[in-house]
């Protein structure tokens, strides 16, 4: 509602030794404020806050006067009376020295800025006053207080009088009246008789007049507190008659706000006591009161002493309190704390340390309530009047505090109910985000990011509309709109202010005319024409409907109240605007739909047809009277009207059902009387209904009912014309701030499948629900009400010097304004349920599933309703937890929400939510049936704690296997440490689950997520062809260091045995790409474990079978053999294309055996390091596949031809001229520009393009590779170098079987499964026939070698921290098969030369792989 804004500033008094101030009061009008120091009197202006004139008392006069103590204005600002300590009034005239003015804005030449317009001087230049005192009167006792009431002046006197003063003839109309003779009682009923007061020594401490209530606050001095009215027009004490509040007896002070008809009374116990008038019997009925709770105070609550000061804002929206300790706290009308500055960065410094809170002596409140100004009672008892510097402006105690208010105070029927407005005295503050996004209307579906207040965080939600919650909600920035400098210096203050139905444009209203914004062209329009601007005073607010804006005002030329509809589009001026004549003035207006509705100063409410005219250029809208409703029987005085809206809220949903198209109609008037909300219906019971002939327009003229009274102490209301079938429960209420007491929503209860309606049961419900922040606006469809909050920083750190502290900077923080937030579906859903609506509930909580938050909804009321409940003193007789456990299971979310609340909430309740929910073990296992496994990890947490060891390892167990089976890794690992915290006594340290599971790793080897695949064209590799370097032999995580430390322990053994089964079951159904993606996630020893399972489960039982599955799950294409290549596969050997490593791939061994390779060798030394143990046709092999640079122009010679197999251009065959991106399959080399390739060798480029796999999956498998080659698996690795065929790695294969002692059961088993790939590729797949035939000799030659037998024990599995000669060869062997074209110049320190401190430290090794070591650099 009012928010503070920045830090509060103080005032400079220009005098040379000004008294320190005690009293301050600003005149009706607010434009001018009067200080009082004990002998003087100062009239400041307000904008700017300057010093216009001061009186200084002579001395011998103020000695016979006293001190000065209250100052009051007469009405029309033309006097001041003062009232003096020692029971004189003073009253002082202020005649104004007309066309003379003290201040002049000066404006730069050129400046645009005219002087002639009208009322110039006034708006801007403080005028010149003079203060002349003209009468002094002595009342001969002293005066407690002065109470302007229209025309006379009302002072009590602490001898117990009332007496009634005129402004003018002040002496023959002076009447006194004794209290003692004025009756009291309880109510004004005529059959109790009033008691007089009866003590000689009672008289009024405190008093205000309250027009609207026609009689005066009272608070006397023994603390009671009542009501004086006249009962008749004539003021003699015969005619006043008091009554009393009964409950109060300690009171302070009193304020009362004339709109809502409340009188505040301040307690001297810190509280606040507001009361109204009961208009049937006229006793004084309590409302509700304020007072800090020790909840949000708990240091301060009770110890702030009586209250001092109450004041309301000019708009009677907002009440400011003060106590005798100090500190400001400001209230909505009905009790809805806003600022305290009792607590926070208000009382606290930076540091920690407590700040004195400001005492304030007295208090007013300025134009439009965007000011507060205050005596500061700190500093204006230790200003040093002798400063030394005479000339300087003194620093005045008095400080004046800055606000931000909503536009719903003084606009309540603002036409866009789902946009927060701020409007301060210079800017307006919006929610509604960039306007670019939101050039559409809303779209009921729109969702997006939110999270409530409690725990702030992104929801991505696909269907993002164009002003969805993204714009409403997405950020907690306001979006400030400057208020056109121009329109503002002649307009000020802001009065009025109206969004529009997008959220696009802004309209504000100033003291004249008006001027509106466009947030998407960020252009003011203002009025071109300036007499036409003052010539209109707006006075009953302004709406928007579509493009036009719809303003109720005055017309001071024509003396004329009018409607007016100005067209946005068109440019500022009455020629364009659609004026119409209304008979009396316009208090508020309001538009729904097509109507407009106007209420008036006659109490009378007047409904207009508003319709667009496309005429010309510009379109207009024309109106016509609808209806006419005379309130005046209902409404006391037109005042009390705080808004009027026309709605379709009715009571009778029947009606909806049968005759649908009526739904969208006005169907009834909405009126906030003084915080009663009103309800006029229309009365369908005539025949009108039935006449199915009827024209249209007719119905529309359907009298009202009777009023009804729907609820008391009502802020705001907010309702909606959208329709939306599903959400009909939120669309069709009616919602209701109601300050302290939260808020109310008037939900329409709807029969289920359109049965019969019972008759029993009520067609609407009025439910009430607390909410944490103030509502300003309600998005309907997604539950949310949007509101704002006061922020503070403190920046007194900034200021350390001892000089500095009495800076404001110091002594207060900076006050900001945010946007805030808050759902309270979950309110409104306990509440039904409370009443038995269970199915209603079910109705609404389906129409809002596909809100982003609505799992949060579920287990906040669950939530709530288990704190609530199980930590109750007493028993409770009807528990809802139960309930709402049963509502919850309605809903697939049942089993998170149960164990997100349980985790949220403390042990000691579990057993309680349990006993309703159902037991955990039940619970867990049907996440596991409904494959929910995170869910069930979190129960696991629950049985834990709840149950034996034994039963959360069986649970954990069950679940660790299950993960496994999925591909969890996340949460493998989890179930891991899971599995060892049971087994090792760590049940004190529950782990944390991962809330949000890594998407399942079938796509590809997760683990290289870790690694850095560098796709760069560096410098330094810049001549080398391409590299894949491994830095490791073998990924094996943290598992290396978690499991040696504690190996002896029987855990582990259980959790390997569980992963070894795992492992052997893939390998056994040939899932190489899970098995991969297992080991690397879980740090799983799949070198080690594989020699174990070399002759087991490691062994390749059917290679065709086996082929056609890694073919399968790694998407990688079958060969296929082009059409002109089928007789000859390899008519010649000229295999010269740009490529890298696999150009040699498809090469009969005796081609790259005679090659030319001297010279590659002498420049390669790097390879002699990992070269030692081999053979020398295996060396001339692998150096071939390692050519340096020297050798590049052999590889460039002329294309190949048409009939030979190879590969061109894949992913990974790039040479150091590409810079190459996953997936760019471009042709390498300039040379390759200069070269025309015929159709048939496009055709062959294409087809063997087409016989490559994803690069992905080429990574994998090399990886694989390299595994099982260190595993000594090589039948597996013979398969591998298939699927890729390449024959250097076959070659490889059959040159560690002749190298090493090799079992000759592995011989005979690779040679059986290459015969029957061969017979297979025969008979069903030609393409692998090619490749086939090249490694034909090795098949041969691995046939002899099948025949001499092996002593079996020769070959023994690798131990991974004793690195045997055996396992360094094979090291050295993968190092072939992976570093092809590695760069010679590089350092060879990455290769097998530092293999055995690799191994040695291989658990650091391990977490090195974790980390991101295994580096694939493609350059």
């Amino acid at each position: 509602m009012y928010f503070l804004s920045g830090w509060p500033k103080r005032l400079l008094c220009p005098l040379e030794s000004p008294e320190r101030p005690l009293h301050i009061r600003t005149d009706p009008q607010r434009a001018f404020f009067a200080v009082l120091a004990p002998s003087q009197l100062s009239v400041w202006y307000c904008r700017p806050s300057v010093l216009i004139v001061s009186y200084k008392e002579l001395s011998k006069a103020a000695s016979q006067f006293g001190p000065y103590k209250q100052a009051e204005w007469r009405p029309d600002s033309t006097m001041i009376a003062v009232s003096t300590a020692n029971g004189y009034i003073l009253f002082f005239e202020i005649p104004s020295a007309r066309d003379k003015y003290l201040y002049e804005p000066m404006y730069p030449k050129g400046s645009p800025h005219l002087k002639g317009t009208p009322h110039y001087k006034e708006e801007q230049c403080a005028p010149s006053l003079n203060l002349e005192m003209k009468k002094v009167l002595d009342l001969q006792a002293s005066i407690t207080s002065l109470q302007s009431m229209l025309e006379d002046l009302l002072v009590a006197t602490a001898d117990g009088f009332l007496h009634l003063v005129h402004w003018d003839g002040m002496t023959n109309g002076r009447k006194a009246i004794n209290l003692c003779t004025v009756p009291f009682s309880v109510d004004l009923q005529s059959s109790r008789a009033g008691s007089f007061l009866g003590f000689e020594d009672v008289y009024i401490r405190d008093m205000e007049y309250c027009a609207t209530l026609d009689g005066f606050a009272v608070v006397f001095n023994d603390g009671r507190v009542g009501f004086i009215t006249p009962m008749s027009s004539r003021f003699t004490a015969e005619q006043l008659h008091g009554v009393w509040a009964q409950d109060v007896i300690d009171g302070t002070c009193v304020a009362v706000n004339n709109k809502y008809r409340l009188m505040a009374f301040g307690c001297a116990n810190g509280s606040v006591q507001v009361y109204t008038i009961d208009t049937t019997t006229g006793a004084m009925q309590f409302s509700h009161k304020l007072e800090l709770t020790p909840k949000q105070y708990p240091d301060i609550w009770n110890k702030t002493g009586p209250v001092k000061l109450i004041r309301w804002s000019p708009d009677s929206c907002v009440v400011m309190v003060t106590w005798e300790c100090g500190g400001l706290s400001l209230w909505s009308v009905f009790g809805a704390q806003l600022i305290c500055t009792l607590g926070g960065d208000f009382a606290y410094q930076s540091d920690g340390t407590k700040k004195d809170p400001l005492k304030i002596s007295s208090m007013t409140w300025g134009s439009e309530g965007y000011h507060l100004w205050v005596i500061d009672g700190n500093s204006s008892q230790n200003t040093k009047p002798d400063r030394d510097a005479k000339n300087e402006p003194q620093q005045f105690g008095i400080l004046q505090f800055h606000f931000i208010k909503s536009a719903l105070t003084v606009n309540p029927c603002m036409s866009n109910q789902e946009q927060v407005l701020l409007q301060g005295e210079d800017r307006l503050y919006l929610n509604c985000g960039d306007a670019t996004q939101t050039q559409n209307p809303r779209n009921t579906s729109a969702h997006s990011e939110h999270k409530p207040t409690r725990e702030r965080g992104p929801f991505s939600d696909g269907n993002l509309d164009s002003q969805g919650l993204s714009t409403l909600l997405g950020h907690r920035h306001w979006h400030v709109v400057q208020i056109h400098s121009t329109y503002l210096e002649s307009n000020w203050p802001i009065r009025f202010s109206a969004i529009d139905k997008l959220g696009q444009n802004v309209a504000v209203v100033g003291k004249f005319g008006f001027a509106h914004y466009s947030l998407l062209t960020k252009k003011w329009k203002l009025f071109g024409n300036i007499t036409q601007e003052q010539n209109m005073i707006v006075t009953g607010g302004l709406a928007w409907w579509n493009d036009f804006i719809v303003l109720g005002c005055y017309n001071l030329n024509d003396h004329q109240e009018e409607l007016r509809i100005y067209l946005r589009t068109s440019n500022l001026d009455n020629a364009f605007a659609h004026i119409t004549k209304v008979q009396a003035n316009t208090l508020l207006l309001s538009v729904f739909r097509d109507i407009v509705i106007l209420f008036r100063a006659d109490c009378s409410i007047c409904l207009y047809s508003i319709e667009r005219r496309p005429e010309g250029l510009n379109p207009t809208a024309s109106v016509q009277v609808l209806q006419e409703v005379s309130m005046s029987r209902y409404i006391p005085h037109p005042f009390l009207v705080v808004s009027v809206t026309l709605t379709s809220v009715r009571t009778e949903t029947g009606i909806s059902l049968k005759m649908p198209q009526q739904a969208c109609e006005a169907e009834s008037i909405m009126l906030n009387l003084a915080g009663q909300l009103i309800m006029l219906q229309r009365d369908r019971s005539g025949p009108q209904i039935r006449d199915k002939d009827n024209n249209p327009n007719q119905r529309k003229h359907l009298p009202f009912c009777a009023p009804v009274v729907l609820a008391q102490s009502v802020e705001n209301v907010w309702t909606t014309c959208r329709i939306n079938k599903q959400k009909r429960h939120l669309l069709e209420a009616l919602w209701l701030s109601c300050g302290g007491a939260g808020m109310k929503v008037w939900l329409p209860l709807f029969p289920r499948d359109h049965r019969k309606p019972h008759s029993f049961l009520s067609r609407r419900i009025m439910l009430p629900f607390h909410i944490n922040i103030y509502p300003l606006a309600v998005l309907f469809e997604d539950a949310l009400v949007l509101g704002a909050v006061n922020d503070t920083v403190l920046y007194d750190c900034l200021y350390t010097q001892t000089s500095a502290r009495e800076h404001l900077e110091v002594l207060f923080p900076f006050s900001i304004v945010e946007r805030t937030s808050q759902i309270y579906l979950h309110h409104i859903l306990r509440q039904l349920l409370v009443r038995n609506l269970g199915e209603q509930a079910l109705l609404l909580a389906h129409s809002c599933a596909t809100l982003p938050y609505f799992p949060h909804v579920l287990e906040l009321m669950l939530h709530e309703v288990l704190e609530e409940e199980a930590t109750s003193r007493e028993p409770i007789p009807d528990p809802l937890l139960p309930t709402v456990a049963k509502f919850i299971t309605e809903f697939p979310l049942f089993l998170q929400t149960v164990v997100h609340c349980a985790r949220k909430t403390e042990y000691a309740l579990w057993n309680y939510l349990f006993a309703a929910v159902g037991n955990p073990k039940d619970l867990f296992e049907e996440c596991l049936m409904a494959q929910d496994l995170d869910t069930a990890a979190s129960y696991l947490i629950i049985l834990q704690n709840m149950e034996v060891p034994a039963v959360s390892r069986q649970h954990a167990t069950l679940l660790f296997n299950t993960a496994l089976e999925q591909g969890k890794w996340d949460l493998c690992r989890h179930m891991i440490r899971f599995l060892k915290a049971i087994g090792s006594g760590e049940t004190e340290t529950p782990p944390a689950t991962p809330t949000t599971q890594e998407p399942s790793s079938s796509s590809g080897f997760e683990f290289f997520r870790h690694r850095s695949i560098s796709l760069s064209q560096s410098a330094e590799n810049l001549h080398s062809k391409f590299n894949l370097t491994k830095t490791l032999s073998m990924p094996s995580g943290p598992s290396g260091k978690r499991w040696s430390k504690d190996s002896d322990c029987a855990e582990n053994m259980y959790i390997d045995m569980m992963l070894w089964r795992h492992a052997r079951r893939l390998l056994e159904e040939i899932k190489l790409k899970d098995l991969g993606c297992f080991a690397a996630q879980l740090g799983f020893e799949l070198i080690g474990w594989l020699c174990k399972e070399r002759a087991r489960a490691a062994r390749v039982e059917d290679f065709v079978f086996a082929l056609k599955k890694l073919h399968k799950d790694f998407l990688w294409p079958f060969p296929v053999i082009p059409a002109s290549s089928i007789n000859s596969p390899f008519k010649n050997g000229k295999y010269k294309t740009a490529m890298g490593e696999q150009l040699l791939k498809s090469q009969s061994a005796d081609t790259f055996v005679n090659m030319e390779v001297d010279t590659g060798v002498s420049s390669t030394p790097r390879s002699r390091s990992w070269l030692g143990t081999i053979g020398s046709s295996q060396r001339e092999i692998d150096t071939a596949s390692s050519h340096g640079p020297h050798m590049q122009d052999a590889f460039l010679s002329p294309l190949l031809s048409k009939g030979d197999e190879c590969s061109i251009g894949s992913a990974t065959d790039l040479t150091e001229t590409s810079s190459m991106v996953d997936g760019d399959w471009t042709m390498v080399d300039e040379n390759f520009s200069s070269l025309s390739l015929t159709q048939s060798e496009l055709e062959h480029i294409s087809l063997e393009l087409a016989s490559k796999g994803p690069h992905k999956s080429q990574v994998q498998l090399r990886y694989l590779l390299h595994i099982f080659m260190e595993a000594g698996c090589l039948d597996w690795c013979i398969i591998i170098g298939l699927i890729l065929r390449e024959s250097s790695v076959i070659n490889q294969v059959f040159s560690v079987m002749q190298s090493s002692d090799i079992d000759g059961e592995i011989c005979q088993n690779i040679k059986a499964g290459l015969y029957a790939v061969d017979k297979w590729a025969s008979t069903d797949c030609p393409g692998y026939k090619p490749f086939l035939n090249i490694i034909k000799p090795q098949i041969q030659k691995l046939s002899e070698i099948a025949e001499e037998q092996v002593q079996p024990e020769a070959f023994q599995p690798v131990n991974p921290s004793k690195v045997t000669e055996q396992a360094n060869t094979r090291v050295e062997e993968s190092r072939t098969l992976i570093s092809h074209g590695t760069n010679p110049q590089s350092d060879a320190g990455n290769s097998s030369a530092s293999r055995h401190e690799e191994d040695k430290s291989k658990t650091e090794d391990e977490d090195s792989f974790q980390e991101g070591s295994y580096d694939c650099i493609v350059s």
